[in-house]
């Protein structure tokens, strides 16, 4: 089931122009830096967008020129873990693995997950409960399930699903964020 849907969901992702990408996503970054959680969130740890995903980059770059401590995680493939580093500059970052940016090794600067006060997720399919289906390595699942800071998710409308079937190691997000509205998924 998640697989199919997965597979529906990422094909209508892939078709939407680079124009598109960019409006929906400047859309979804000002109602999360309207937040409240996003403007008391002393760390906030990014996704670095790829593959037609709501787009983090400005979202990033902002943050750093503001002066909002950063962090991005970077993929360990051997168990299926997210190591996180801090990110002082854009230019640290170079292709690492899935062809995702990620710090340079010599720049990476390892940070706790309990230094953390907000994870901004990404996702393939959302649900209003906060139940989400990525791309199936399990990667944030893990990562979440190791984290008291708040999650929000950012996606496109289409990419909310009125169920996603949840499976006992997935971890529900807080909040999710489109270019039309901010869903509470405790409420």
């Amino acid at each position: 089931m998640k697989n199919k849907l997965r597979k529906e969901l990422l094909e209508k992702r892939e078709k939407l122009s680079k124009e598109e990408v960019a409006e929906k996503s400047k859309q979804i970054k000002e109602r999360l830096f309207e937040l409240r959680e996003f403007k008391k969130a002393s760390t906030v740890l990014f996704y670095v967008s790829y593959d037609n995903e709501v787009n983090t980059h400005e979202m990033i770059k902002e943050c750093i020129s503001t002066g909002k401590n950063i962090a991005v995680p970077i993929t360990n493939k051997k168990d299926r873990s997210l190591e996180l580093s801090k990110l002082e500059k854009w230019d640290d970052l170079t292709s690492g693995s899935y062809g995702i940016l990620e710090p340079k090794k010599e720049k990476i600067k390892e940070i706790e997950i309990n230094e953390i006060d907000l994870i901004i997720v990404p996702g393939v399919g959302f649900d209003k409960n906060g139940n989400r289906i990525g791309h199936g390595k399990g990667y944030y699942d893990k990562l979440l399930k190791n984290s008291k800071a708040s999650s929000i998710a950012l996606a496109f409308e289409f990419q909310i699903l009125e169920r996603i079937p949840a499976e006992k190691r997935d971890v529900p997000i807080d909040k999710i964020i489109t270019e039309k509205r901010v869903i509470d998924s405790k409420n």
